[in-house]
């Protein structure tokens, strides 16, 4: 388990898959903002289904996410997929249910991921990618500490349009400074305001390349 201020991160049971499904995959609208192949039905108990429980494999790890103020309840999911051993490279990915959307929980997850992957997994950089109009994904990353790197132009097929992708990196270095060698995150007061919006960018699949 990965502890943060307002969130934990666990491995998935089974009881959290068909809520995350319902809520997550079955969220048409929001689901195809957060997943860049075509929606598709699918049952919570299919072996296709995006947050079926599963081992971690060397490039893929799952977390589901708990709101530790509501009596660690379920609030989402959270991965770090493309992980790159060679070059120390990964991307993050979460997505809130839509009751804990709004709560700050999402920069709280993408802190715990960070830590995870560089202090654990030994990462030299974390990337994020999101849609150019997600505004509370943005918040979050630039909150976080993410570097704003460019934009994909058009890159995203959405909901019958083309939509601009954004992408942010966080290199270890940059992590170092804004935490601290015990780790722990040195706040901006900025950072104390509740974020709204989705607070959700891929967070059940590594991008198709």
């Amino acid at each position: 388990m990965l502890r943060g201020e307002k969130v934990l991160l666990r491995s998935r049971i089974e009881s959290d898959v068909k809520v995350l499904h319902v809520e997550l995959y079955d969220d048409v609208f929001t689901r195809m903002r957060t997943d860049n192949r075509a929606w598709r039905p699918l049952s919570p108990d299919s072996e296709l289904s995006p947050f079926r429980m599963s081992d971690p494999t060397d490039d893929f790890v799952s977390f589901s996410v708990e709101e530790l103020s509501k009596g660690h309840e379920l609030a989402g999911a959270a991965v770090l997929h493309g992980i790159d051993e060679h070059n120390r490279s990964a991307h993050i990915g979460i997505s809130l249910r839509p009751a804990f959307r709004g709560r700050g929980l999402g920069i709280d997850t993408v802190r715990v991921l960070c830590e995870y992957g560089f202090r654990i997994r030994g990462l030299h950089r974390i990337g994020i990618e999101t849609l150019s109009d997600n505004d509370a994904m943005l918040r979050t990353a630039e909150r976080v500490g993410f570097v704003r790197e460019g934009v994909w132009r058009k890159a995203a097929w959405v909901n019958g349009d083309f939509v601009d992708e954004a992408f942010f990196g966080m290199l270890v270095g940059e992590w170092d400074e804004r935490t601290g060698r015990n780790g722990t995150v040195q706040r901006r007061l900025d950072e104390l305001v509740d974020e709204a919006g989705l607070e959700s960018f891929p967070a059940s699949d590594p991008p198709a390349l």
